[in-house]
């Protein structure tokens, strides 16, 4: 009977550690579920998952006033003078693709400001900004680091990378935001920071505003006789030595400034600017400069008073680090020989 007892009470011990644990398991799964259910869906941004649909970001109508539109968080200030450019190119992070967006720029680096008694926080410097974008109506829609490929896969053509206010795309987390505008002046805003500062770039999409004219007859024979030269923006199918409808126009005017002075010979030199590889831009604007000579030749012009070269991106006029700039640096140079 002792062993009947003693069996009886071993059992029943053993039936409670089970039921115990049982509870135990039961209550570490509610904790979890309910700590789950602490995080809201839109604090979790799902940033490289399917297309991006600029439709699918409400349009803002809250006046924003003079570009850039934000000041600056009190206890900061620029590292040094912004970069303000009236057009350029930026690439942003869109579902972790860097996207390139064109328009009107502005782009610094953020430090502590030296009046300032506090230190750095970079935490102050997102929330500061998150809260003033949102407020607007803005939406963020990238927050992550970009993969070293994608970063690879555009570093040639981002060729203002390393300059103020560029962000440390291969290190720190980038947070993404877009103001969507009934006009379409969409406004995109990046940034960034580390322990020591922030990164801050702000963009207003835009067109370029052509400042380039076509050089008339009288003008390139002019610049021909004072100067030895004349420069000239013809425009080109891109990444092609095919003429535009407007190229083929200012051809026509060297035409007839080669026919107005029968004795001139040139020498037809193409540029390009530093986007891609330098091999393939030499090609590009021997071929260039060669279609020009042709074109000539069909207009009349003596193959003996013309000869064409290409120089690739090579003497640039101006800086490559914008969109101007490289407008400026894609040329053909007529050269009085």
């Amino acid at each position: 009977m002792k062993n009947s007892g003693t069996k009886l009470v071993i059992a029943g011990l053993a039936l409670l550690v089970i039921s115990c644990n049982n509870k135990a398991e039961k209550q570490q799964e509610n904790n979890q579920d309910s700590l789950q259910t602490e995080i809201p869906d839109d604090k979790q941004p799902d940033n490289n998952s399917g297309t991006f649909d600029i439709n699918s970001v409400p349009v803002s109508d809250k006046e924003l006033g003079e570009f850039p539109f934000f000041s600056l968080p009190k206890g900061v200030e620029e590292q040094n003078k912004a970069i303000k450019r009236s057009f350029d190119m930026l690439f942003f992070p869109i579902n972790g693709v860097m996207t390139p967006i064109e328009g009107k720029v502005w782009k610094s680096y953020i430090v502590v400001a030296e009046e300032s008694e506090e230190s750095w926080s970079l935490p102050y410097f997102l929330k500061s900004y998150d809260e003033a974008i949102t407020s607007i109506g803005g939406v963020k829609i990238f927050d992550g680091k970009v993969a070293s490929e994608e970063l690879e896969r555009v570093k040639e053509q981002a060729t203002y990378f390393g300059e103020e206010g560029s962000l440390d795309y291969w290190n720190d987390p980038v947070r993404t935001y877009l103001i969507r505008r009934a006009n379409g002046d969409d406004i995109y805003i990046q940034i960034a920071g580390n322990s020591a500062s922030g990164q801050l770039q702000i963009l207003q999409k835009a067109p370029l505003k052509q400042t380039i004219t076509l050089l008339k007859s009288d003008q390139i024979q002019k610049d021909l006789k004072d100067k030895g030269k004349a420069v000239l923006h013809i425009n080109f199918d891109t990444d092609k030595a095919t003429l535009k409808a407007d190229g083929k126009e200012a051809v026509a005017e060297i035409a007839k400034a080669l026919t107005a002075d029968k004795t001139m010979k040139i020498a037809i030199n193409g540029y390009t600017d530093n986007t891609g590889d330098a091999t393939h831009n030499l090609d590009l604007s021997k071929k260039r400069a060669k279609t020009v000579e042709t074109e000539l030749e069909k207009s009349g012009i003596d193959s003996k008073r013309l000869v064409s070269e290409g120089f690739g991106q090579s003497n640039p006029i101006a800086e490559n680090n914008s969109e101007e700039g490289k407008a400026q640096n894609r040329r053909v140079e007529l050269v009085k020989k």
